[in-house]
């Protein structure tokens, strides 16, 4: 759990994920909704990052596989965009995959229209980070 205790000498995990973060071009968020908000460790994950360096310019898409959750994306575009210059909102894949067996899913990826659309998104984020 964040403790602002410990942040100058944070565990592990959290050096650890920072470093990844750090080492990345960018950083796409997949991310479930709990209770119509930020999942508590998703939370917890940003708070452990706020006042590091490596969110401040790294852009951030965000890929959502569910027809719910606005009220918790809502929330965590307000989080991204004030932690991270290079947040992207105009980014965004929504894939409606809920309670969908595996097969199904792979057929539905696999079909023209969604694959056009992961493409577009996928290539609006690579032309963001190139720039």
């Amino acid at each position: 759990m964040f403790s602002p205790d410990q942040e100058s000498d944070p565990p592990e995990p959290i050096v650890t994920l920072a470093g990844m973060i750090r080492k990345s071009d960018g950083l796409i968020i997949a991310s479930p909704e709990y209770v119509r908000s930020i999942p508590g460790g998703l939370n917890n994950a940003i708070d452990w990052l706020v006042s590091r360096e490596e969110l401040i310019h790294k852009h951030i898409a965000l890929m959502h596989a569910s027809h719910r959750g606005d009220d918790m994306l809502a929330q965590l575009r307000l989080v991204l965009a004030t932690v991270s210059s290079g947040f992207l909102p105009e980014v965004f894949l929504k894939l409606e995959l809920l309670h969908i067996p595996q097969p199904e899913i792979e057929t539905r990826l696999s079909q023209d229209k969604q694959r056009h659309d992961m493409e577009n998104d996928l290539n609006r984020f690579s032309a963001a980070i190139e720039t």
